[in-house]
């Protein structure tokens, strides 16, 4: 009997997973619904874009969104060994301090302000380029600087001529400005948790890894979690744990496991004929996600990187990776971007910026004629809008209704419309004219602010950025600071769907930073543990 079973080997499962496993007298197994990270794509940076459909995510949409034109949007969540960490962007960012000490200071999550976060960001980085005291050079996950696309160049010079001052490093405490995004990869491939933290740690005798191995609930006794009921063979098994049920499935998965385990909205759990074992109202609502939306502009030539749909240049690159591990294989196409204000009122910028030199590589977002252009996206970093995650049957195979809630709060919808005109605004300054024909969407028959809301509402599309739905804080928050799931014993959320607030950027880094700060935590409680033995084994005598 493994003294912790993880549910989930996402980003934040294989770093507990491997943090836990560290000492050589705690037993760990990980679960985890998908297969191995086995696929080629996984590992090259580029195929990145080739994930958003497959057998290596869930194929989940979300509900018809009233606010974005009653539109369904897809929404990927990984479903393979190392989570959203071995199929995202491998864009790097941890958000501003101000995310963090909001939480503090806000939220009731003591001990998770930035200075206490700070050293877990530190430790979990192995930075290829910065040092210092906002950056790690020699943690499990690779970070590094890219040789970006010339293209890529010309954003950044023409971001400065629109004001956007450079920004060499987003993550030493002000993210203000225009500049090259560093990416999760190291020697030109991709640096997942999976690769990072479970690589190594696998060869540990007290580390079971399961894989393709699904989980239909926490098992539950007089108010504590013993275990996990999985399927094997076709029937249901129970495996039991030592000391604690740690979940890591992420904003989706989590609420949906604690749900079908009896942990939810009492009202909604009955309505499905569920057991109620504890009434906590708050799990799977506080869904938050970043909406992008992206301009294309036609380019006059093939300046960008379009002209790899050629059999011919794809060979190219295959071979210039294969012989020197560069190109644009090794890249992850959105080497730059920026944070910038849409409303002046905020303290920190309130819109992110992503360039691709390329056209139809996000999901849903089509070519330019021609075939050659370039994608500017953008999303409101700080959403006001609040969704939720909810199941639709007791039947753990059938998929969670997802609603996001997009633009339900008007201010998230005026944001969304600064970004579009200031990314216009980027792709007109005097650094692109040269190679930018025309802007392409939206075009120039969307001049007033109507037209610009309804174009938002027509395009935008999750960044996939889901979190919150298993709040930390106070109150009637789902988990507390130490991530305990509120009356019950032996239970914790440990990943994204924890952040009460989302933060000002993308969300992998710092739910790599919860994972190793769970570590700690778990860690902490196994020594008070073996010292409170300690002390009482005289008396046994």
């Amino acid at each position: 009997m493994p003294d912790y079973i993880i549910v989930g080997g996402g980003s934040a499962g294989c770093v507990l997973a491997a943090r836990l496993s560290e000492d050589p007298d705690i037993s760990v197994t990980l679960l985890e619904a998908g297969p191995r990270d086995s696929n080629m794509y996984i590992h090259l940076p580029v195929g990145f874009f080739k994930m958003t459909t497959g057998p290596l995510i869930w194929g989940y949409e979300t509900e018809a969104g009233r606010e974005i034109a009653g539109r369904t949007m897809v929404y990927p969540q990984a479903r393979v060994l190392g989570g959203g960490s071995s199929i995202n962007a491998q864009v790097f960012t941890r958000g501003c301090p101000q995310d963090y000490d909001g939480w503090r200071d806000f939220e009731g999550c003591h001990g998770w302000g930035y200075e206490d976060v700070r050293p877990y960001f530190r430790k979990s980085e192995g930075n290829d380029t910065f040092g210092g005291s906002h950056h790690g050079t020699d943690g499990p996950l690779g970070v590094s600087s890219q040789t970006p696309h010339p293209l890529t160049r010309v954003f950044v010079r023409a971001a400065q001529e629109a004001g956007l001052p450079f920004n060499p490093d987003f993550n030493a405490g002000s993210q203000a400005g225009a500049g090259f995004y560093q990416t999760t990869t190291r020697n030109g491939r991709r640096s997942s948790t999976a690769v990072g933290y479970l690589k190594p740690a696998a060869i540990r005798k007290n580390l079971t890894v399961r894989t393709d191995t699904a989980v239909n609930r926490i098992v539950i006794e007089n108010g504590c979690a013993v275990g996990i009921e999985i399927v094997e063979n076709g029937r249901s098994v129970l495996l039991r744990a030592e000391r604690e049920v740690i979940l890591t499935a992420g904003a989706i998965g989590s609420p949906k496991m604690l749900m079908l385990s009896g942990l939810g909205p009492a009202d909604e759990l009955r309505a499905l004929d569920i057991d109620v074992i504890r009434d906590l109202p708050q799990v799977g609502k506080n869904l938050q996600d970043h909406m992008d939306v992206d301009v294309l502009a036609e380019l006059s030539g093939s300046h960008g990187i379009d002209r790899y749909k050629k059999r011919h240049w794809q060979i190219a690159a295959g071979v210039e990776y294969a012989l020197f591990g560069k190109g644009p294989i090794a890249s992850n196409i959105v080497e730059a971007g920026g944070f910038w204000w849409g409303d002046r009122g905020e303290k920190t910028p309130d819109i992110q910026f992503h360039f691709l030199p390329g056209a139809g590589v996000e999901e849903g977002i089509g070519t330019v004629p021609g075939g050659n252009g370039c994608t500017l996206n953008s999303y409101h970093v700080r959403p006001r809008s609040r969704g939720q995650v909810t199941l639709r049957s007791k039947d753990p195979s059938v998929a969670p209704a997802i609603d996001p809630n997009a633009f339900a709060e008007p201010y998230d919808l005026e944001r969304a419309v600064d970004g579009i005109k200031i990314s216009q605004d980027i792709l007109s300054q005097p650094a692109f004219r040269p190679f930018v024909k025309r802007l392409y969407l939206p075009n120039g028959q969307v001049r007033s602010p109507t037209e610009y809301r309804e174009f938002a509402r027509q395009y935008a599309r999750s960044a996939y950025h889901p979190v919150g739905t298993c709040r930390m804080g106070g109150g009637e928050s789902v988990v507390d600071p130490e991530l305990r799931v509120r009356g019950i014993d032996r239970l914790r959320v440990c990943d994204s769907s924890v952040m009460p607030r989302l933060i000002s950027s993308n969300t992998n880094a710092a739910t790599v930073m919860i994972a190793e700060k769970a570590a700690d935590i778990l860690k902490g409680v196994h020594e008070a543990r073996k010292e409170s033995l300690l002390r009482e084994a005289p008396q046994r005598h």
